[in-house]
């Protein structure tokens, strides 16, 4: 296995990402990876990237703009159009890596990118097979659930916030808001669980901001409606405890998929995903799913 450093430009600006290769010169199917809200490439995901690998796919794993070692000013500027915009230079720019074969392309999400992916893949039209877990695919549902765990002034506090840096970003400024904090504090997720979550995942030097202008997005991101519009195959992985992101939006993607659908419910907790016995098996089904959509393997 070899891991090289590449770059691919998104409207001008470079993103950086990690290129995975198996040993060989053989085509290869590529899964494109990003990270989740207010993260980088290399919190936990190369985990999964490496097991990918070593079963016989390259892997895309990037950063997107304004976060980790991506361009673009402000930093941390957390944009749902752009990071969309993103995955779709990420797939065109995976097509055009050594070693790939470009009509097998899959895509792998967790968390704010398990919503992504659902979005990118039904815009891109080729992709072959998609892989969600943990996933945010309403931020509507989401905002109420923060609403009625946080309370409404908590609510309140964060949209000042997020007009005020959206008019200071008309300047070049920004401000800049926690991710995760404690139950109670000013931050885009307070549930008991979430700075915990964040720093089992997270390298030390994680800042643990965006520019608060995002809460204004978040809430019209809904993933959820372009599921009808899939057209590829999708194994999706519910969190039924999830304090994060809601299940139920999950479900109502399984049932809205315009293609075949692979369902996984388990009683966990947002963060538990990435750990563990949960990992380990979660990780099995995407390698079996991957190789049996992108290199047509049975049994």
């Amino acid at each position: 296995m070899r891991r090289d450093d590449v770059e691919f430009a998104s409207e001008g600006t470079t993103c950086r990402a990690w290129h995975y290769r198996p040993e060989g010169d053989e085509a290869r199917p590529c899964i494109v990876m990003a990270h989740g809200f207010g993260v980088t490439r290399d919190c936990t995901i190369p985990t999964y990237a490496e097991r990918f690998v070593d079963e016989g796919f390259n892997v895309l794993l990037f950063d997107y703009r304004h976060f980790g070692t991506s361009d673009g000013k402000p930093r941390l500027l957390l944009s749902v159009g752009k990071q969309l915009d993103d995955w779709q230079a990420a797939i065109d720019g995976a097509r055009k890596l050594p070693g790939v074969d470009r009509d097998r392309i899959g895509l792998w999400g967790t968390s704010f990118s398990g919503g992504h992916v659902i979005v990118a893949a039904a815009r891109d039209g080729q992709v072959a097979a998609v892989s969600s877990q943990g996933a945010m695919m309403d931020g509507r549902a989401a905002f109420l659930d923060g609403v009625r765990q946080a309370g409404p002034l908590n609510g309140l506090r964060l949209t000042a916030m997020a007009v005020a840096d959206t008019l200071f970003g008309l300047a070049g400024g920004a401000i800049r808001v926690t991710v995760a904090g404690e139950p109670g504090s000013l931050a885009l997720l307070t549930t008991p669980d979430v700075l915990e979550g964040y720093r089992s995942i997270t390298t030390p030097d994680w800042p643990n901001e965006v520019c608060a202008r995002v809460a204004l997005q978040t809430v019209f991101h809904r993933p959820v409606t372009w599921a009808d519009k899939l057209p590829c195959p999708l194994l999706l992985f519910v969190c039924e405890d999830d304090s994060v992101a809601p299940a139920s939006a999950v479900l109502e993607v399984a049932e809205r998929a315009a293609g075949p659908v692979e369902l996984h419910r388990y009683p966990i907790a947002h963060f538990d995903i990435y750990h563990g016995e949960i990992f380990e098996e979660a990780v099995g089904k995407q390698v079996t799913f991957f190789k049996q959509h992108l290199l047509g393997e049975t049994g």
